[in-house]
């Protein structure tokens, strides 16, 4: 996979131009539905060779409201101690980076947008990560995006989960 590069579980490496066209012609194959963008970021801290690297997988949903989905991700390593808020703050950024990078070109290729766009943060109120919702909740609503966090991250704790 290219270094910029998504995945998909269906059509394999995708260039991110190659992603964004596919999102389109899903919306375009019932272009009378609602959907949901959505994009969310999850880490997994390892340890080789006794340094410290931690997975970042970011997901990228296309969710036909009531009628299925689709989903592309991209996995990066960085070597970094696995501090849960440095990990939080970061995958929150991965997620806005990925938001400002793609939107231009999911608007120009969706049009009209049929579409609500969602960042989706892996923390939660139960959690040890509660402490940071306003924090992270508000660099999303900061950047114009809408933020989820859990139980309705799905997209973070969930999909991209998955691939960590």
């Amino acid at each position: 996979m290219a270094k910029n590069g998504f995945y998909s579980p269906s059509q394999g490496a995708l260039t991110a131009k190659k992603m964004v066209a596919e999102v389109a012609a899903f919306v375009e194959a019932d272009p009378n539905r609602f959907y949901r963008l959505v994009i969310g970021t999850d880490s997994q801290a390892r340890q080789i060779n006794g340094h410290a690297k931690v997975d970042f997988v970011t997901a990228i949903i296309i969710h036909r409201t009531g009628h299925g989905a689709r989903y592309f991700w991209k996995k990066e390593t960085e070597t970094m101690k696995p501090i849960l808020r440095d990990k939080i703050y970061r995958e929150t950024t991965r997620s806005l980076e990925v938001a400002h990078e793609l939107v231009p070109d999911l608007r120009e290729a969706v049009r009209p947008a049929k579409y609500d766009l969602e960042i989706h943060i892996d923390v939660g109120a139960l959690g040890p990560t509660r402490e940071m919702i306003k924090e992270v909740v508000g660099m999303v609503t900061g950047n114009g995006y809408t933020a989820c966090t859990k139980p309705q991250a799905w997209g973070a704790s969930s999909v991209a989960d998955k691939y960590t």
